[in-house]
C-alpha cells in the first residue's frame, strides 16, 4: 500500500497518464486504473474519479456520457488546453528521465554551498 507521501509523488504522474491516453482515445476510470496496475500503481476510485474530474473542472479534459461495453460510462477526451501542459510534460519527463539515469547528476550542493557563501554577511 502507498504511503501518503507516495500518492502525493504519484499524482502527478497519474495526471499525466491520463493526458496521454485521452490524448490517443477517449478514456474511463475504470479504463485508467487497469492501465495503471499495469504500470505497477494500485490506484482506486476514490483516487482516480477525484482526480478525472479535477482535470475536467481546471479545463485539461472534457467528458460526455458513452455507452462502452454495454455500460453507461462517463468518458474524457484531452482538451486544446489540456495539450499544452502535455507537450510540456512530455519536455519535463524527458529531462528528469535523462537525470534519473545519470551516472553523476549535476552536483547542486555545491551550488548551494558556493552561493551561501557569497552571500554571508562581512566579518
Amino acid at each position: 500500500m502507498a504511503t501518503a507521501h507516495q500518492r502525493e509523488l504519484f499524482t502527478g504522474l497519474f495526471r499525466i497518464h491520463a493526458l496521454v491516453h485521452a490524448y490517443h482515445d477517449p478514456i474511463f476510470g475504470q479504463a485508467m486504473m487497469e492501465e495503471l496496475k499495469h504500470h505497477g500503481y494500485r490506484i482506486g476510485p476514490g483516487t482516480i474519479y477525484p482526480l478525472l474530474h479535477g482535470m475536467e473542472r481546471g479545463g485539461l479534459l472534457k467528458s460526455e456520457f458513452r455507452n462502452v461495453n454495454g455500460r453507461r460510462r462517463r468518458v474524457y477526451r484531452i482538451t486544446a488546453s489540456g495539450k499544452r501542459p502535455l507537450d510540456k510534460a512530455r519536455e519535463r519527463v524527458d529531462e528528469l528521465h535523462h537525470e534519473l539515469h545519470e551516472e553523476q547528476p549535476r552536483k547542486i550542493s555545491v551550488l548551494t554551498i558556493a552561493k551561501s557563501h557569497s552571500m554571508r554577511p562581512p566579518d
